[in-house]
C-alpha cells in the first residue's frame, strides 16, 4: 500500500511538471506571436488572448493542476482560432531543435571538446587500444574553424602534455603523442633515456616480465618488456621498452621556434619525433583530457551463425577500469 501511494504520488508529480511545462510553453508562445504581430492583430482579438495567458500565469502559480489544464487548453483552442497563422507548426519546432543542438555540437567540437579514438599501441601504457577520449581543444588556444589559425593563443604546450596533432607529413591523420621537447631545447637520446639540455630525465625501473603485444592483443604473453616511471617536469608517467630491443640514441636536435618534440610512451613501438621530426605549433588540435570509454580489439571473423559468441567476445572486450581515467 505504500508503494503504491509513493508511486501515485510520483505519478501525480510528473503530469504536474509535463502540465506546467506544456503551459509555459504556450505562455511563452503567445507573448512572442503578440510582439511581433501584434499590428496585424485585432485589438479584440489581442485583449482576449492576454486574458487567457494572463488566466494561465495565474494557475501556474497555484497549486490546482486540473484549474491549470484547463486555462492551458482555453489559450491553446483561442490560439488556434485567431492567430493560428503565426503559430510553428510541430515539425518546424523539432528542425528548429535539431538545427540548434546540430550548431551547438558544432561549436563545442571547433571550440571546446573533441572525441578522439586510439588506433595503435603507440602511447601503451597510457593508452590503450580502443580508448575514446575527450580533447580539450580549449587548452591551447580559440581557434579558427577548418583552420590552422588561432583567433587567441592562451598556452603553449608543456612539457609532458599529452597532445592530439594534424600528422605534419599529412595533415588529415590525427596523431597522439608526448611532448618531451620544447622550443629552443636541445634533445638527445641515449640508451633509451633521454637528455634535455644536456640533463637526464629522472626515471627509475618499475617492473620487468612478459607484457601483451604492442597492439593491445596478448596472444603470445611472453614478450619481454620494461616499464620505466618518467617524469618530465612533474609529468610523472610511465613508458614501455621492450626488452629485446638493443637500446636506441637519437641527436643531440634542438628545437625550432614554435615546434615541440614528441614520443610515444611504447618507446619502441611509436612512429613519433625521432622519425619523422617536430610538431609545429599550428598543427596541434589540443590537449588529452579524459577516456570516456574503451574496448579492446576483437576478431574480425563476424558472422551470424556465430553471433552469439561474437557478442560475447565484444562485451568481455571493454575495459569498463578504464572508463573516466585522465590522461597523465
Amino acid at each position: 500500500m505504500v508503494g503504491a501511494n509513493v508511486l501515485q504520488a510520483w505519478r501525480a508529480r510528473r503530469a504536474r511538471k509535463r502540465t506546467e511545462a506544456e503551459a509555459r510553453h504556450l505562455v511563452g508562445e503567445a507573448h512572442r506571436i503578440l510582439k511581433r504581430k501584434r499590428e496585424g492583430i485585432p485589438q479584440g482579438v489581442t485583449a482576449e488572448i492576454e486574458q487567457a495567458v494572463a488566466a494561465v500565469e495565474t494557475a501556474l502559480g497555484g497549486n490546482d493542476v486540473e484549474a491549470l489544464r484547463q486555462a492551458a487548453t482555453t489559450l491553446d483552442e483561442k490560439m488556434d482560432q485567431h492567430i493560428g497563422f503565426a503559430r510553428k507548426s510541430t515539425m518546424r519546432e523539432y528542425s528548429e531543435s535539431i538545427v540548434v543542438a546540430v550548431a551547438i555540437a558544432l561549436l563545442l567540437r571547433a571550440f571546446v571538446i573533441e572525441a578522439f579514438q586510439i588506433p595503435s599501441g603507440s602511447m601503451i601504457p597510457t593508452l590503450e587500444i580502443g580508448d575514446h577520449i575527450f580533447v580539450s581543444k580549449f587548452a591551447y588556444g580559440i581557434g579558427i574553424p577548418f583552420t590552422d589559425k588561432k583567433i587567441l593563443a592562451l598556452r603553449e604546450p608543456h612539457r609532458g602534455d599529452v597532445i592530439v596533432f594534424k600528422y605534419p607529413l599529412g595533415p588529415e591523420t590525427d596523431y597522439i603523442k608526448r611532448v618531451v621537447g620544447l622550443p629552443g631545447d636541445k634533445v638527445e637520446i641515449r640508451r633509451n633515456e633521454i637528455f634535455i639540455n644536456g640533463r637526464p630525465m629522472p626515471r627509475e625501473l618499475s617492473t620487468s616480465g612478459p607484457c601483451p603485444d604492442s597492439d593491445g592483443m596478448a596472444r603470445m604473453g611472453n614478450i619481454p618488456c620494461e616499464l620505466w616511471v618518467e617524469n618530465l617536469d612533474g609529468h610523472v608517467h610511465k613508458t614501455r621498452h621492450d626488452a629485446d630491443r638493443v637500446p636506441t640514441d637519437f641527436g643531440p636536435k634542438e628545437i625550432a621556434p614554435a615546434n615541440v618534440f614528441v614520443m610515444g610512451d611504447n618507446r619502441d613501438n611509436s612512429n613519433d619525433s625521432r622519425v619523422w621530426g617536430t610538431v609545429p605549433y599550428e598543427l596541434i588540435k589540443g590537449k588529452a583530457l579524459i577516456v570516456w570509454w574503451s574496448r579492446g580489439p576483437t576478431r574480425d571473423d563476424f558472422s551470424l551463425a556465430h553471433l552469439p559468441s561474437w557478442l560475447g567476445e565484444w562485451f568481455r572486450a571493454i575495459h569498463f577500469r578504464r572508463f573516466f581515467h585522465l590522461v597523465d
